[in-house]
C-alpha cells in the first residue's frame, strides 16, 4: 500500500491500522506489570512485618487514627502567647526536641550541673572582693574601683540566698521594712542607731528615713530643698545621690516622681547598697576615684551629697568636674553637710573652724571655674546650678583657663575611662538663652517625647520615626509578656527589674505606670551608645559588659529582661558564665524573659535546667514563623542549709 512507504517525519502520523494494534497490545503489558508491581509490594510489606516481628492488626490502624485525632492546631490569633497541649491537657516538652546546629547530638541528653558555692559567698561580689582589691594601689581609693576576676578565678557554682530567706515585703511597704534573714547585719543600727538609719524590730529591719543631715527624716528633708528649687513641676525627673547609706534620700524621692540613682563603695559601712536594694530603691555599688561614673553626659537633673565624705575640692577638683560631666545643662547640685554650715557644727565635726572655713573656701573655688552659679545657702543646705550652655562661660574664662576645656573627646564614654580634669565641653548653641542639647519637656510628657539626642540627628541610624516605631512595639511586647507570665500584671509581684540591652528604654517606658523599676544596661558592646536616650526620657541606667560581673550584690532583681544579649555576646565570652552571673543577681523565684534566636534559646535552656531554673521556650508575639522565641525563666527558691548561716 502507498500508505507504507512513506518516510518517518517528527510530525507524522501512523496509519490507523498500525496505532490500533500498538495500543492492543500496549494495553496487555500494562496490565502484567501493574500486578507485578501490587505483587512485590504487598510481599516486600508482608516481609517486613515478618521480619520484625511484627503483626497487621486492626489495633494499631486504630492508634495512628487516634494520634491524628488528637493532634492539636494551632490558632492564629497571635497577640496571646501559644502553650501548646495535647487534648489530656499535657504541655508539650520544649526541652529536647530542638537542637541548634552546632551542639554535639551525641551529648545533647547531658546536662551539666551547677553546686552551690559556700554559704561564705552569699553576698559575693565579684568585682568588688575585699580580698582582690587588696592588691590594687590606695591612692584617690583606687582599690575600691572595680577589680573583677580573670577568667580561670571566676567561680562556677550557685550562690545561696542565706538560710531563712524570704521574698522581700511589697512596695511601698518595702521602703520601710525588710527581713533581717535578707541581710543579717546588725552593724549600722548600733553605729548608725543616733542618726536614724535602720533599727532592727523582731525579726525585720525598720527604716525611720533618717540620715546624718537629716534627723527629722528624709521627707522633712526633701522639703526643705523643694523650698530652694521647684520638685513639682516635672522638671527635675533624674536624680544621683553619691554615698547613699541607705538611701532614704531615694526612697523617698520616688513619691515625688524623681527617679534617683543610688551608689555607695562597697565599704565599712557594711551593705549600705543591700539595704537599699531590699527596700525596692535603685542602687549600685561605685565609687568616686579614679574612673569616670557608668553614666553618660547631661544625664541628671539634680546631683545630691549629704555628708558623703567625698573630697570634692582635692585632685584639681576632678570630682566636681565628674558631677559637672553627668549633670544636665542647667542641673542642680546640692550639698549638705561639712563643710556647709560649718560655724553651727564644727564642733560635732571634730574640726577646726579655719579647717572647715578653707574646704568650704576650696569648693567654691572649683565651682566658679565650672561657671557654676551659687543659688542658695540656707541652714545645712548649699545649691550650685549648672549653665544652661558654655557662651558666656567661654567668654568669661579667656584669661583664666583653669580647668581648661577638654579637647575632642566622646563625652558619653564611661566604661573604665579615666577622669580628666578639663571641663566637659557642651553641645553648641546660636543663643545664649538656648539649652545645650536641647530642652526637655516636663516629666512626664519627656517619656514618649521624641529625646533631643535623636531629633537632633546625633545617633547614627535612629530617626524620630524609629524610636515612635519602637514605642508602639514595646508597648505590643509588653502586653504579650503579661500575657505569659500573669504576674507580670500583677501589681506588687516585681519591683526591682533589669533590662540587659536596653536600646532605647522601651521595655521599661513601657512598664512605667506599674510600681516598680527598671535598671536599663547599655552594653558597651552595642552599635549605638543610647544610654543618653534613656536618661532624656527620664529613665536610669548604666554601662555593663557581660563578660563580667554586674556591680550589685547578689539576689538584687525580681525580674530579668534579657533581649539579644546572647546573640551580642556570642564568641565574646562564656554563656554559662553570663548565666551564672544572672542567677547570682536574681533573687529565688525570680523570673526572666529571653528574646534571641531559636538556636541560641535552645543553648540556653540547657544550662539554665543545669542551675534548676524551670523554663519554657513559646513562640514569638507574630508566630510561630519567626525564627526569634521567648524564654519565660524562673529560678527555684533554694537557701543555704540552717547548720551554714
Amino acid at each position: 500500500m502507498a500508505g507504507t512507504n512513506q518516510p518517518y517525519h517528527a510530525s507524522s502520523k501512523p496509519s490507523k491500522p498500525f496505532t490500533t494494534n500498538i495500543y492492543i497490545s500496549l494495553k496487555k503489558t500494562n496490565l502484567y506489570t501493574l500486578a507485578l508491581v501490587l505483587f512485590l509490594c504487598a510481599f516486600s510489606y508482608l516481609f517486613g512485618i515478618w521480619r520484625h516481628g511484627g503483626s497487621l492488626t486492626l489495633n494499631k490502624i486504630t492508634t495512628a487514627a487516634s494520634t491524628i485525632k488528637n493532634f492539636v492546631p494551632v490558632p492564629c490569633d497571635h497577640s496571646k502567647p501559644t502553650v501548646t497541649t495535647t487534648s489530656e491537657g499535657k504541655r508539650l516538652d520544649f526541652a529536647t526536641h530542638h537542637n541548634a546546629d552546632d551542639l554535639d547530638v551525641t551529648s545533647t541528653s547531658e546536662v551539666k550541673t551547677y553546686p552551690s558555692c559556700n554559704v561564705n559567698f552569699s553576698e559575693y561580689t565579684p568585682c568588688e572582693d575585699a580580698k582582690r582589691s587588696l592588691k590594687f594601689n590606695r591612692h584617690q581609693l583606687i582599690y575600691r574601683e572595680r577589680h573583677c576576676p580573670k577568667k580561670d578565678e571566676k567561680l562556677k557554682c550557685r550562690i545561696p540566698a542565706p538560710y531563712g530567706y524570704k521574698n522581700p515585703f511589697t512596695w511601698p511597704a518595702s521602703r520601710d521594712f525588710a527581713w533581717y534573714n535578707n541581710v543579717p547585719h546588725k552593724h549600722l543600727t548600733v553605729e548608725k542607731a543616733v542618726q536614724n538609719w535602720i533599727r532592727t524590730e523582731g525579726d525585720r529591719f525598720r527604716f525611720p528615713g533618717g540620715g546624718t543631715m537629716f534627723p527629722n527624716g528624709a521627707d522633712a528633708y526633701i522639703d526643705d530643698i523643694g523650698r530652694l528649687v521647684n520638685l513639682k513641676d516635672g522638671s527635675i525627673r533624674t536624680a544621683i545621690d553619691t554615698g547613699c547609706g541607705v538611701a532614704s534620700w531615694g526612697a523617698y524621692l520616688l513619691s515625688r516622681n524623681i527617679l534617683t540613682m543610688s551608689f555607695a563603695p562597697r565599704d565599712t559601712h557594711e551593705a549600705q547598697v543591700q539595704f537599699a536594694l531590699e527596700r525596692g530603691v535603685p542602687a549600685l555599688i561605685g565609687i568616686m576615684a579614679s574612673k569616670r561614673l557608668p553614666y553618660p553626659s547631661r544625664a541628671f537633673d539634680m546631683a545630691h551629697c549629704s555628708r558623703c565624705l567625698i573630697p570634692w575640692a582635692e585632685f584639681g577638683g576632678q570630682y566636681l568636674i565628674e558631677v559637672d560631666r553627668i549633670l544636665r545643662p542647667g542641673g542642680y547640685w546640692i550639698l549638705s553637710g561639712p563643710p556647709i554650715n560649718w560655724r553651727k557644727h564644727w564642733k560635732g565635726w571634730e574640726r577646726t573652724k579655719d579647717d572647715l572655713n578653707d574646704e568650704q573656701t576650696k569648693i567654691e573655688t572649683v565651682a566658679n571655674s565650672l561657671c557654676w552659679k551659687k543659688l542658695v545657702e540656707k541652714g545645712d543646705i548649699a545649691i550650685w546650678q549648672k549653665p544652661v550652655n558654655h557662651v558666656n562661660c567661654k567668654v568669661n574664662r579667656k584669661i583664666t583657663e583653669n580647668p581648661p576645656f577638654c579637647p575632642a573627646q566622646d563625652p558619653d564614654k564611661a566604661w573604665y575611662t579615666n577622669m580628666e580634669i578639663c571641663l566637659t565641653n557642651l553641645p553648641e548653641v546660636s543663643h545664649n538663652r538656648d539649652i545645650a542639647g536641647g530642652a526637655l519637656p516636663k516629666w512626664p510628657e519627656r517619656l514618649n517625647a521624641v529625646p533631643p539626642r535623636i531629633s537632633r540627628g546625633t545617633l547614627e541610624g535612629i530617626t524620630a520615626e524609629n524610636f515612635q516605631k519602637d514605642i508602639a512595639l514595646w508597648n505590643r511586647r509588653v502586653s504579650f509578656y503579661k500575657a505569659g507570665n500573669n504576674q507580670l500584671g500583677q501589681t506588687g509581684r516585681y519591683r526591682n527589674i533589669l533590662d540587659m540591652n536596653a536600646y532605647l528604654g522601651g521595655f521599661a517606658a513601657a512598664l512605667t505606670n506599674d510600681p516598680l523599676w527598671v535598671m536599663n544596661v547599655v552594653p558597651v558592646h552595642a552599635k549605638v551608645n543610647t544610654l543618653g536616650v534613656i536618661y532624656e526620657r527620664g529613665l536610669i541606667g548604666t554601662y555593663q559588659d557581660w563578660c563580667e560581673a554586674m556591680s550589685t550584690y547578689p539576689r538584687t532583681y525580681d525580674l530579668i529582661h534579657a533581649d539579644s544579649v546572647f546573640t551580642l555576646y556570642d564568641g565574646r565570652c562564656e554563656m554559662e558564665d553570663v548565666l551564672l552571673e544572672m542567677d547570682r543577681i536574681l533573687r529565688p523565684e525570680g523570673s526572666i524573659i529571653f528574646r534571641d534566636d531559636v538556636d541560641v534559646l535552645v543553648k540556653i535552656k540547657k544550662i539554665t535546667d543545669g542551675l534548676n531554673w524551670d523554663g519554657q521556650i513559646v513562640d514569638h508575639e507574630d508566630g510561630p514563623h519567626q525564627r526569634e522565641k521567648l524564654l519565660f525563666a524562673v529560678k527555684s527558691y533554694w537557701t543555704a542549709p540552717a547548720d551554714q548561716n
